[in-house]
């Protein structure tokens, strides 16, 4: 059984940083592309980092370049995201995502990564 989940959502005022990881189990992690989505109230939910499992590919969301960084350890089978000079407009349900066969490139669409995680709340307010 393929199990994903994340932690480290928080409320945090504007400008401010936050960590997210995401643990797996039930897959070779570092056979995997990885992901993290988002969505807001009532908006799609969207690619922020997508992440080929060779390394090669990183799909970059434009809200994310420059403030928003991913990383994975394989051995440890967990990805971070970290976020910096967050802004209320980066409030969401955030998520992980694996996938066995993401390519990477100039989109990072939700349909290509068919596992997920139960989400982890960021709240950017003042």
């Amino acid at each position: 059984k393929v199990e994903v989940k994340e932690s480290g959502g928080d409320l945090v005022q504007p400008g401010g940083s936050l960590r997210l990881s995401c643990t797996t189990s039930g897959i070779t992690f570092e056979r995997y592309s990885m992901a993290w989505f988002r969505q807001a109230p009532g908006k799609e939910r969207e690619g922020v980092i997508c992440l080929s499992w060779d390394g090669e590919s990183t799909y970059y969301a434009d809200y994310a370049k420059g403030r928003f960084t991913i990383s994975r350890d394989n051995g440890k089978d967990t990805l971070s995201l970290e976020m910096n000079d967050l802004k209320p407009e980066d409030t969401a349900m955030y998520f992980c995502a694996a996938s066995g066969y993401y390519s990477g490139g100039d989109r990072c669409p939700s349909a290509d990564f068919p596992f997920w995680g139960q989400g982890t709340q960021v709240t950017v307010s003042s």
